[in-house]
């Protein structure tokens, strides 16, 4: 990624973070490689990553009851899952440009690390635990608003709520067809950034195939493929 390495406080005034004390955002934007070559530093993102998991469910959640009152549990439930999971996180991260902010050590920022969905949704998770921290649950509420109105309708209008793998196998037993089965089709990329790709067999025959950075991302975006080419949907 090009550009000057942004401090945090322009990081902070170009996507609208309020910012009483910087060090937490710092903090936030402090990736683990970075400590262990700055051991002058006190503390990487890592435990904020903690932290931001927790307030993310809470907002979320709240956000979610309040905005779709005719949802009910399950439906709730699906939704906060889809929204807080590292895909989403990091495609939030990514509209952010968090990448140009974050603290990386040599290594990670050559291997690409700026671009890593792992490393982009922890940080992600810091960002939101470090303005809880200095600003409290008002101002990640705000700050989340436009994120999660975004999310939420293409969440909706893909179905992604819904996890595929599930409506894939109950589409396949009610049509007497069986559990579907997945099976690995080929692993590319570095150890730190592997790429799968998997392909479901529905009845035997191979019906859709996905990729993803992870198993789980790869079977989903497998049996979406498969729902998508029987009109399943």
């Amino acid at each position: 990624m090009g550009g000057a390495q942004e401090t945090a406080e322009e990081f902070a005034r170009r996507v609208g973070l309020p910012v009483g004390n910087p060090a937490y955002l710092r903090r936030a934007l402090t990736h683990s490689s970075y400590l262990n070559e700055n051991p002058m530093e006190l503390e990487d993102n890592e435990r904020l990553e903690f932290l931001g998991d927790a307030v993310l469910d809470m907002v979320v959640a709240s956000w979610l009851y309040n905005y779709y009152p005719e949802l009910e549990e399950g439906d709730l439930t699906r939704m906060r899952s889809a929204i807080v999971g590292t895909e989403q996180l990091a495609g939030f991260a990514q509209e952010l440009q968090v990448g140009r902010a974050l603290r990386l050590g040599r290594g990670e920022n050559e291997a690409g690390g700026r671009l890593r969905r792992t490393v982009l949704c922890g940080a992600f998770e810091a960002i939101i635990a470090a303005t809880y921290q200095d600003s409290g649950l008002e101002a990640v509420a705000t700050f989340l608003d436009p994120l999660l109105t975004r999310a939420a309708g293409r969440i909706f209008d893909l179905r992604l709520d819904r996890d595929p793998k599930g409506r894939l196998q109950e589409w396949a037993q009610s049509h007497g067809l069986g559990v579907p089965h997945y099976r690995l089709h080929s692993i590319s990329g570095p150890d730190h950034d592997r790429a799968f790709e998997y392909e479901v067999l529905v009845n035997g025959e191979p019906s859709g195939r996905g990729a993803g950075t992870s198993k789980q991302a790869a079977t989903k975006a497998a049996a979406q493929a498969a729902l998508d080419a029987l009109g399943a949907g």
